[in-house]
């Protein structure tokens, strides 16, 4: 078994040529030996029939027996060959799979932006197949059909050089032929190929956002949508039937027209006795041997040609240069949790997202990062693990580079609770324990629902209907906005890290769970490094240090009553919030005062006419 996410997997057609080498001499010794076991029948059988001529019948029963026996070797050497060569196909195939994944996980949003999540899968499943085809049948006919035009040419020239020249005309018009097609069929393969991507990511995008197309009422216009791009596909796949209709008639035709040949003037040489009967039945053998590479050779260049075009696309990716690298220090033995950012600036494309940012928090501290809607925090929350490509010297973790240290090492220090929740399409059991190496484990379990505690979300999980074997549905479909946010940040505090980033943890929560998860997060900052990203003044002022973050710059920094003394920015913040909390009482108060009128009236209504 090949191991799938290797590093030194060749990652070119010659590469994975040149490493499953010997696996595919293997396999083209059995062709070899196979093709050169139907050698030997053709000139077994032109002795049998001449024995058979001459009425030598105890000849005749000896030829037959070890006719049958060669037979039967053939078949066993042609089915050993096919599993051989077959095998290596399907093994590439897995070993790119697992390249295929490892690559995808180096690369960050520039490149999905350029490859949406359809065409990728397109790559990763069609393509992939298409490059297994090529190494596995591709290969195994192409070698087979060069020994069988070998050997049947040797054993055609060796009966009459004559008849061979004349059985031979008809080729090179048919080279020509197949030449002139092969260009078009990898261009039209090519093209086929990347409409069946459009395809794909129409089809991925339908189905993750139902829920929106059917709110909008839009089925009829996204319909319509996919119905061009699934006639593009269509006519795109015509394009290579027709080539292939084409080609394969006219190579028939050519092969047919050899045969005639060969019955003309090999039968004039039988009549004339220039040529035994036993020979010219052999040479129809040997002929006949090159009948089906000759018929299926515009087949066969379209499997290879298609393989090609598949192998061009998965090389699109695998020679995308990853955004962030890993850093050549060694991984340090003990990761302290002291955060230092320096003079951090960014930009996504033109636009300035983060401008001259600096902040520290010690080892075991809490920092809140506070800002409006759009002032970078989410930005800066992703370049504190090397989410983004986070500038050299600008962000320090225990005083080294993050840039200088291995990813891993990075992002195992560093958990990230992000604001857009992520959920897999699985139990929320597996959501939660995602890093565990055993989530089975009755431990594991233990820790998931510590986790789920902490997080202010387990008595609702239980509430499920199946409790934390529930499936959650596709990216948590089936759970409130809060559920998500609280499951995923079970799953950032299971780690353990030694710093935790919790990207607005609150934005979809009430504000019973509120004071829940800040109570969470009071409890981690006991144990971590907290560094909280949020708009909400109540969160921050449970933090030792705040900084503001307005247009992606630093205004203001210090503590929650110090930041309150300046009177800027966040006292107007917390100004702003403060009225809210009472617009929102005062609205409560309104609906108990309403609701309490109207059970009252109800009462009175029953007592009279109860009397």
């Amino acid at each position: 078994m090949p191991a799938a996410l290797s590093s030194d997997v060749p990652t070119t057609l010659g590469g994975q040529l040149r490493r499953h080498l010997p696996t595919f001499l293997h396999g083209t010794a059995y062709l070899l030996a196979f093709n050169v076991l139907r050698a030997g029948i053709d000139l077994l059988m032109r002795n049998g029939v001449d024995a058979l001529s001459a009425q030598a019948y105890d000849k005749v029963g000896r030829i037959g027996l070890i006719l049958v026996g060669m037979a039967f070797a053939a078949v066993i050497v042609r089915v050993l060959s096919r599993n051989i060569v077959f095998n290596a196909g399907r093994n590439i195939e897995y070993e790119l799979r697992g390249a295929l994944l490892a690559k995808l996980h180096t690369l960050g949003p520039s490149f999905f932006r350029k490859m949406p999540v359809g065409e990728v899968m397109s790559r990763t499943t069609n393509d992939l197949a298409q490059v297994r085809l090529l190494f596995g049948f591709g290969a195994l006919n192409v070698v087979n059909t060069v020994f069988a035009f070998a050997t049947a040419i040797v054993v055609m020239v060796g009966l009459s050089p004559s008849l061979t020249l004349a059985s031979l005309v008809v080729y090179p018009p048919l080279m020509l032929l197949t030449r002139s097609f092969s260009r078009a069929l990898f261009l039209r393969n090519r093209e086929n190929q990347e409409s069946l991507g459009a395809l794909s990511d129409k089809v991925q995008a339908n189905l993750a956002g139902v829920r929106v197309v059917r709110s909008f009422a839009l089925e009829a216009s996204e319909e319509k949508a996919f119905e061009k791009v699934n006639a593009l596909y269509l006519d795109k796949g015509l394009a290579i039937a027709r080539l292939r209709g084409m080609m394969m008639p006219i190579a028939g035709v050519l092969a047919t027209a050899g045969t005639l040949v060969v019955f003309w003037y090999g039968g004039r040489q039988v009549i004339d006795g220039r040529l035994s009967p036993g020979a010219f039945v052999a040479f129809l053998s040997a002929l006949a041997r090159l009948a089906w590479p000759t018929m299926a050779l515009g087949f066969m260049l379209a499997i290879v040609q298609r393989g090609r075009a598949s192998f061009a696309r998965l090389a699109e990716v695998f020679e995308a240069v990853p955004e962030v690298l890993s850093g050549d220090l060694p991984a340090p033995a003990k990761v302290a949790g002291g955060l230092r950012v320096s003079g951090l600036s960014f930009s996504h494309g033109k636009r300035r997202v983060l401008d001259d940012v600096s902040l520290e928090v010690e080892p075991g501290g809490s920092l809140a990062i506070v800002g409006r809607t759009g002032a970078g925090k989410t930005t800066l929350a992703s370049l504190l693990p090397r989410l983004l490509p986070t500038p050299r010297g600008t962000i320090f973790l225990d005083g080294v580079d993050v840039c200088d240290l291995p990813l891993t090492t990075v992002r195992n220090a560093i958990g990230y609770a992000q604001q857009d929740s992520f959920l897999f399409s699985t139990t929320v059991h597996r959501n939660v324990g995602f890093s565990l190496d055993d989530p089975d484990a009755p431990e594991s379990i233990a820790r998931e629902e510590h986790a789920l505690q902490e997080a202010f979300v387990l008595d609702e999980v239980k509430r499920f209907p199946e409790g934390m074997e529930t499936i959650v549905g596709e990216r948590g479909v089936q759970l409130s906005g809060g559920q998500r946010q609280r499951i995923a940040l079970a799953r950032a505090l299971l780690r353990e890290p030694p710093i935790l980033v919790l990207d607005d943890p609150l934005s979809a929560v009430d504000a019973k769970t509120e004071t829940a998860i800040l109570e969470a997060i009071e409890n981690q900052k006991r144990a971590r490094t907290v560094v909280l990203i949020t708009h909400r003044v109540a969160a921050a002022s449970r933090c030792n240090r705040i900084v503001v973050l307005d247009e992606g710059k630093v205004v203001e920094e210090g503590t929650h009553s110090e930041l309150v003394a300046k009177k800027g920015l966040y006292a107007r913040f917390a100004d702003e919030q403060a009225i809210a909390g009472e617009l929102e009482d005062l609205a409560a108060a309104e609906v108990e005062a309403v609701s309490s009128r109207s059970q009252k009236t109800t009462a009175a209504a029953a007592h009279s006419g109860a009397e």
